[in-house]
């Protein structure tokens, strides 16, 4: 008889960790930490011989605390002799530095992977990585998740007649997201000429596609961290005529200004994801939350019976 998983989380994100148990109707495996006085972590888990372990711990804010902790688990599971070890990351810190856009820069999104791997993860669990390219980052398998499905559902919820909607990508880089929408839930597509003039600066002055006059504009991204960009977007489809408003993203960092920025900006309403803890203290009328638990439940239910990832997926 096979014997179940055992499903363990860091501090980063225990109330995600509890809905992924209670979908597949699992126990949170048991593991004590403690943070010293110098600010050394500690952790000690419970029995985990030959078994399945699954690590729930996204690097979010605080990265550098939620990333050591990641790999203080696993070099406990691994010397506990855990037959196989999933590092179940639904949101990636540092992957936003995954190239080298100028000389003497270091790729810092592939160190991160690299410190993951040699820790002793066998496997990692991700969703909606900000490059589709950093699962090649990793020397060992990388399954890669997609919050679409959840996004989609809401909107498509709201009814929204497709004559009056227009999918609206924020930059050039979300043009491949904002498409794979527009065919989910209908629309016009339009796309935003978002220029960066300094590393503070951009210029979002042109949109090219779409009659947003009148309509109901949605926008997608992988994240909102300052909110800077989606933002200017947002003023700038408001300029163009647009009656409504929505910002969806799957992870919701909310850094910095980002509060501010978004309760001030023309936005009706901000959906996000639970891949990412979100604050009492800036939760507003604005935003609702999505849980992708049941995605993640569903995922490590097939990695641990070794079937399809991908048929998840297969309806989209």
């Amino acid at each position: 008889m096979t014997r179940q998983p055992k499903i363990f989380s860091g501090r980063a994100n225990p109330e995600l960790t509890s809905k992924i148990c209670e979908s597949l109707n699992l126990p949170i495996g048991g593991v004590r930490f403690a943070t010293f006085p110098d600010g050394e972590f500690h952790c000690k888990i419970e029995d985990v011989r030959g078994r399945d372990v699954f690590l729930v711990q996204p690097t979010c804010p605080p990265v550098n605390d939620n990333l050591m902790e990641l790999l203080i688990m696993i070099d406990a599971c691994l010397r506990a002799s855990a037959d196989r070890i999933t590092a179940v990351v639904p949101y990636y810190g540092y992957a936003r530095q995954d190239r080298k856009a100028e000389g003497r820069v270091p790729i810092t999104a592939k160190l991160v992977a690299n410190m993951i791997v040699r820790a002793g993860a066998d496997r990692v669990l991700a969703m909606d990585l900000h490059a589709a390219q950093i699962q090649g980052f990793f020397d060992v398998p990388v399954d890669h998740l997609y919050a679409g499905s959840v996004l989609n559902d809401h909107f498509i919820q709201m009814k929204i007649p497709p004559e009056e909607l227009v999918i609206v990508s924020p930059d050039e880089g979300s043009i491949k997201r904002a498409v794979g929408h527009a065919k989910r839930i209908g629309g016009e597509l339009a796309i935003i000429d978002k220029r960066r003039l300094t590393a503070e600066k951009v210029s979002q002055e042109n949109i090219i596609g779409g009659d947003l006059k009148g309509k109901v504009a949605v926008m997608f991204d992988d994240m909102i961290s300052t909110a800077g960009s989606i933002c200017g977007a947002a003023e700038l489809v408001k300029k163009k005529g647009a009656r409504e408003i929505h910002v969806a993203a799957t992870h919701g960092v909310f850094a910095g200004p980002a509060i501010d920025r978004l309760k001030n900006a023309p936005i009706d309403s901000i959906v996000i994801t639970d891949s990412v803890p979100l604050p009492e203290d800036k939760m507003f009328d604005k935003i609702k939350v999505l849980s992708v638990a049941p995605m993640l439940g569903e995922a490590i239910k097939r990695i641990h019976q070794h079937e399809s990832i991908s048929e998840i997926f297969s309806e989209e």
